[in-house]
């Protein structure tokens, strides 16, 4: 049975009539989650998670035909039992679970396995056929604990403040600055860039509490940030905003950070491997606990990954997409040059 197809809009279902994160405009659009390479504007109609939409109308529009569902909620589509399931991304982001006459495809969008605090954990979902991403998927990726992260980035911030430096953390603004807030909440004051801080917003009108912050006005002084925490999203690194903050150091937190890449670097002063992507380690504890028959790969190391799969007798095949490992960054980037105030 073939329950999904991989299409020039993005992966579809045909006995359902709806596409799963597509990016060109369709009718009936699922959504895994909010980041800007999966939820794209000029649906017709989107589903997604609770904690999803309100992602949505901040980042498309306020006005969009928006359905949301709870973890675990059967909803049917045109004769396709359709579920959400934690991916443990970012808030809200799901695992898009199919099933018609008992098979089960199981679309997994970006996830990981490591729990970070702030995301609903990930959830296995057993299925016939997995769709994984492969962003981080070679063997030098292995991320810290959550703990032994976090006090490397409270580490950093003691150090700079004993040096008379304002600690500058450069996240993206959805997943990536919430953790760091949580990790540094307890040093000082914290500064957020208004792209974050409107985020900060979809994430409290659902409930989930977050370290008190403040959004400055980076187009007056900013000196009064001396010696504090700010956080601002990747496309304002090498700007004028950072060269306003006073005696800044900058870290990058990125799973990117895993090895030193001159161009991911940049002009960074230090690097924190912190991703929202599974590990090489948490894909393949993901993919084999699926006991899935068939895995198509998307996003990242796909050749290098699949190949690996199928030489440990996991049958895998390649899956082009519009995005590659970098577009996450990207899309990031053009969002936040939209959102400037």
């Amino acid at each position: 049975m073939k329950l999904i197809t991989f299409t020039n809009k993005g992966i579809y279902c045909p006995k359902g009539k709806f596409y799963i994160d597509p990016w060109r405009p369709v009718d009936f659009a699922v959504i895994t989650h909010g980041h800007a390479d999966h939820a794209r504007w000029g649906m017709k109609k989107y589903l997604c998670h609770h904690f999803t939409k309100p992602i949505l109308h901040q980042r498309i529009s306020p006005d969009i035909v928006c359905q949301s569902v709870e973890y675990g909620e059967v909803i049917n589509i045109n004769g396709v039992k359709v579920s959400l399931h934690p991916a443990g991304h970012i808030i809200g982001s799901a695992q898009i679970r199919l099933e018609y006459k008992g098979y089960v495809s199981v679309i997994s969008g970006d996830y990981k396995v490591q729990e970070d605090g702030l995301s609903t954990p990930f959830e296995l979902v057993k299925c016939n056929e997995f769709v994984s991403e492969s962003t981080f998927g070679l063997p030098i990726y292995n991320w810290l604990e959550v703990d032994d992260l976090n006090k490397k980035l409270q580490s950093w911030v003691l150090k700079n403040k004993e040096n008379g430096k304002t600690s500058v953390f450069v996240g993206y603004s959805l997943g990536k600055a919430q953790r760091i807030m949580k990790a540094v909440e307890e040093l000082g004051k914290i500064h957020v860039h208004y792209s974050i801080g409107k985020l900060n917003e979809a994430f409290e009108t659902v409930g989930i509490d977050l370290p008190e912050y403040e959004i400055p006005d980076f187009r007056e002084s900013v000196k009064h940030l001396l010696g504090e925490i700010v956080i601002v999203p990747p496309a304002l690194l090498d700007s004028n905003v950072i060269k306003k903050i006073p005696e800044a150091a900058t870290a990058i937190c990125s799973g990117w950070m895993q090895v030193r890449g001159a161009r991911r670097w940049r002009s960074a002063d230090a690097g924190f491997p912190m991703s929202d992507h599974a590990d090489w380690k948490g894909l393949l504890q993901a993919i084999k606990a699926t006991e899935a028959e068939i895995v198509h790969v998307t996003h990242g190391q796909t050749e290098v990954f699949s190949k690996y799969l199928n030489e440990i007798g996991i049958k895998a095949d390649v899956v082009e997409t519009l995005y590659g490992d970098d577009d996450e960054e990207e899309a990031e980037i053009s969002e936040t040059q939209k959102e400037q105030p």
